[in-house]
């Protein structure tokens, strides 16, 4: 059983303090976020800033030149890794929405990285199959269709170096994971995904209480 005592309940106050005091503040990033926050309601698909701070300084701390991110909407978490990566180091970005994805190219062309990422439109499963068995990534963020999560992982996994890198998220799914009434397709997946990570002895791993629940993966 969890000690209670060892997590906080986020208010908004505290969430406000916890922005504040992490290197959140990024114009460009700002910029980006407030124009996705004009979507609407999708805009909640948008990764949180804290999260997207954590990801590159995990990215630039393994050294990671090869990455790999499946599920791109309007370009934030490619915006953060592709920052993180050397001037040589290269971004996969997949995804299947030509319109979300062109707001994404805009900032990355203002931030200076665009020469670092490469864009394919198709689906995912299809792009990471085509690739080489010897293609080798350092790092990888899952963040797509939830029902198709396994096979994003696997595909992956294989073609990651030892000791690189996947982060997974929406692992928590606002909490229905735990709730053995949702059944939908997507919390069904996750719940699944969840369970096996868990036990998968290929790797190390750990799921952190970050925006809706993030997985962080290692391979041994």
């Amino acid at each position: 059983m969890a000690d209670h005592a060892k997590f906080i309940t986020l208010t908004p106050e505290i969430y406000d303090y916890l922005i504040a005091h992490g290197h959140n503040g990024d114009p460009i990033r700002a910029e980006l976020a407030a124009e996705t926050a004009k979507m609407g309601r999708i805009s909640g698909m948008q990764i949180a800033a804290e999260q997207g701070t954590f990801m590159a300084i995990l990215a630039a701390a393994i050294g990671a030149r090869s990455a790999v991110e499946v599920g791109t909407f309007t370009g934030y978490s490619a915006l953060c890794v592709a920052r993180a990566l050397p001037a040589d180091g290269r971004l996969l970005c997949c995804d299947v929405n030509e319109e979300w994805t062109s707001v994404g190219r805009r900032y990355w062309e203002r931030a200076g990285v665009a020469d670092k990422i490469t864009l394919k439109l198709a689906p995912a499963a299809d792009t990471l199959k085509a690739l080489p068995a010897s293609h080798a990534f350092d790092f990888a963020f899952i963040d797509a269709d939830k029902s198709s999560y396994a096979i994003y992982y696997e595909e992956i996994l294989k073609r990651m170096r030892p000791s690189g890198l996947i982060l997974i998220d929406n692992v928590l799914w606002s909490g229905a994971v735990i709730d053995e009434t949702k059944e939908e397709a997507d919390t069904v997946a996750l719940r699944k995904l969840n369970d096996f990570i868990a036990k998968d002895t290929r790797v190390e791993a750990v799921m952190l209480g970050i925006a809706d629940g993030l997985t962080l993966v290692r391979k041994k």
